[in-house]
């Protein structure tokens, strides 16, 4: 096990683009890595919940990893999701990724059963025992129904159990927190990620090393122009790319409310949008979740055009 991780920067959480029949969509899929990578991302996030993966069986997350894993070619590093109910899973799916050429892996809290701080904390410390690659815990109550605590987070990361943290927990005073424990304890190669598309600009100023916003999938020059005018202290640049791109989430709208839910909103739209852009082939969605119909469709344009995207 080791704790060093080149993470940091623009990380996107991959989508993992399918067929009318649902098999992975490979030319679609090295497509959307490559124009990620040539907008400037920093590394790429595979088997996230962007990439429904849990919602993918074990051959064609296998697939996608490598199709990433070859696309990206060493230019920018790749981690893996390791999202399983319980342990065992989640470290066979560990070495899988790491097997598969992954640089980290992420895994969540367990869910399904109800477990405790002390379970959630023999979870991460069982899981990064079993690879020789990063574990980051990745944080995101609304799917496991348990939050992760700053003192577990700090604990784990002083004994070198994780390397970094994705905070998808929609806990923004929390993670600001977590920042200012992280500097004011030293943890200097600690990788702290946000989600939260809308708040990147705020969290990076805040000291975040990175985030991992779905929403790059969209528009990953955007995200990388955000990340650059953080970086050179401009920011004015940065709150108005921000606020561009806050402009363009309103595609998580295109959804009819009364047939969808956080998935088809979130993925779902990201996927008709790639495929409005014409980089995807197609916005099939793993079942039980559904693809935006043309109505909504013509929603998602009607954001991209007015984003400058079309």
């Amino acid at each position: 096990m080791t704790t060093a991780t080149p993470f940091h920067g623009l990380v996107p959480p991959v989508v993992t683009p399918l067929g009318e029949d649902l098999t992975v969509d490979v030319a679609s899929l090295e497509r959307l890595v490559a124009r990620m990578i040539d907008a400037g991302v920093d590394g790429l996030f595979a088997l996230g919940s962007s990439g429904e993966t849990v919602l993918l069986d074990d051959a064609q997350r296998d697939l996608a990893l490598e199709v990433i894993v070859k696309t990206a070619d060493g230019r920018v590093p790749v981690i893996a999701g390791a999202i399983e109910p319980g342990t065992a899973r989640s470290v066979q799916r560990a070495r899988a990724a790491e097997r598969l050429g992954a640089q980290a892996v992420v895994a969540t809290a367990p869910f399904y059963v109800i477990v405790g701080p002390h379970e959630i904390e023999r979870h991460f410390r069982s899981v990064a025992a079993a690879v020789d690659v990063p574990l980051f815990a990745y944080d995101i109550p609304v799917c496991v129904h348990s939050k992760l605590s700053n003192d577990l987070v700090l604990r784990l990361a002083h004994d070198g159990v994780i390397a970094g943290v994705k905070d998808s927990s929609g806990d923004d005073v929390g993670f600001r927190q977590l920042l200012v424990q992280v500097a004011a304890e030293g943890l200097s190669d600690f990788a702290t990620l946000t989600g939260h598309e809308v708040m990147v600009d705020s969290m990076l100023l805040a000291g975040a090393s990175g985030s991992v916003p779905g929403l790059a999938n969209v528009d990953p020059a955007g995200y990388a122009r955000l990340h650059a005018a953080v970086a050179a202290g401009d920011v004015a640049a940065a709150r108005a790319e921000q606020e561009r791109l806050i402009q363009l989430f309103r595609i998580v709208d295109a959804a009819d409310p009364a047939t969808s839910a956080g998935m088809t909103r979130g993925a779902g739209s990201f996927k008709t949008a790639l495929h409005v852009l014409g980089v995807i082939d197609s916005n099939a969605i793993s079942l039980p979740l559904r693809a935006l119909d043309d109505a909504e469709s013509g929603r998602v344009r009607e954001v991209l055009e007015s984003v400058g995207l079309l």
